[in-house]
């Protein structure tokens, strides 16, 4: 970490980006670890007292740093005591939820700051390396993202079928990559215990189908149904009849599912959509995907 005493002799705009940088990798490392080291708390309650003494902050700001020095000096205190060698670890989850908080509202205020914001990929959780053995999944869950353009939608396609029960992501060879940096930062790691597969031609085209409509399939491991579309003109999400096993179609982002895939849709169950009230009347793939998919697993769970 920079001395303050070197931050001290920056010019404002500098000082205030390098004190959000400095800010935002002391999170990354409490998230990683889970805990302070000894003299962080102490240097974090003294680089907001420098930045308090800058005046630039409106009042609203000034009360969240005043209020994160507090959190750093009682942390300091911790260590100067021998009370404990790690303040915020698994001993005192409290105190670690308020150091983690402190850090954030720090790195938010001095973004807000200098004019910055955050992008969807900047965000840190603490979920950590995700355990397979963990995950429950529904037997014949299984989803196909069709010409998802987004990374950062398929990433949070990945991590709403991992949380919600998914057997397996079939995905077409239009997709976004699943190991694209932006979809892997969104996912949190759920790719790499959902099982998944990225195909290299479409199989609802005629003649590459699996199973009765096509005995010559050319995707022997594909799901032979029964299928139902996430699509706008459906049954309502309320009456769907989802099933014990199936396959969920999503389509692109900006024409929805392909009519080759609709067609097997509305021969199988149909397609189910999600009533709004709003003026825009749609919601964007990756949030309807995940609410279908709650629904189904709701249903699952408790098919009464």
């Amino acid at each position: 970490m920079i001395p303050l005493f070197k931050l001290a002799s920056l010019p404002p705009s500098q000082r205030l980006r390098k004190a959000a940088n400095l800010v935002r990798g002391a999170e990354r490392r409490f998230v990683l670890r889970g805990h302070l080291e000894a003299g962080e708390a102490d240097y974090f309650e003294r680089l907001i007292k420098l930045l308090i003494e800058d005046g630039v902050f409106p009042p609203p700001a000034l009360e969240e740093l005043k209020a994160a020095g507090e959190v750093f000096s009682a942390s300091g205190s911790v260590f100067a005591q021998g009370l404990a060698a790690a303040p915020g670890s698994a001993d005192d989850p409290a105190a670690g939820e308020k150091i983690r908080r402190a850090l954030n509202k720090v790195y938010q205020v001095l973004l807000v700051q200098t004019g910055r914001f955050q992008a969807d990929w900047d965000f840190y959780e603490s979920d950590g390396t995700l355990d397979a053995s963990r995950r429950h999944s529904f037997p014949g869950m299984q989803v196909y993202l069709e010409d998802i353009r987004s990374p950062f939608n398929v990433g949070s396609m990945f991590r709403a079928a991992e949380s919600f029960g998914a057997e397996k992501i079939w995905l077409s060879p239009l997709c976004a990559d699943p190991r694209h940096k932006r979809a892997e930062r969104t996912a949190m790691g759920c790719m790499d215990v959902l099982p998944w597969e990225q195909l290299n031609s479409n199989p609802f085209v005629k003649g590459n189908f699996p199973g009765q409509l096509s005995p010559g399939a050319i995707f022997p491991k594909f799901p032979a149904g029964p299928f139902f579309a996430l699509e706008t003109g459906g049954t309502a999400l309320g009456d769907f009849p989802f099933p014990q096993k199936g396959l969920l179609i999503a389509g692109s982002e900006e024409l929805g599912v392909s009519p080759e895939a609709l067609a097997l849709a509305d021969a199988s169950l149909g397609r189910v959509s999600i009533p709004t009230w709003g003026a825009k009347g749609s919601l964007n793939v990756s949030v309807a995907f995940g609410i279908v998919m709650q629904a189904w697993a709701a249903k699952l769970q408790n098919p009464n």
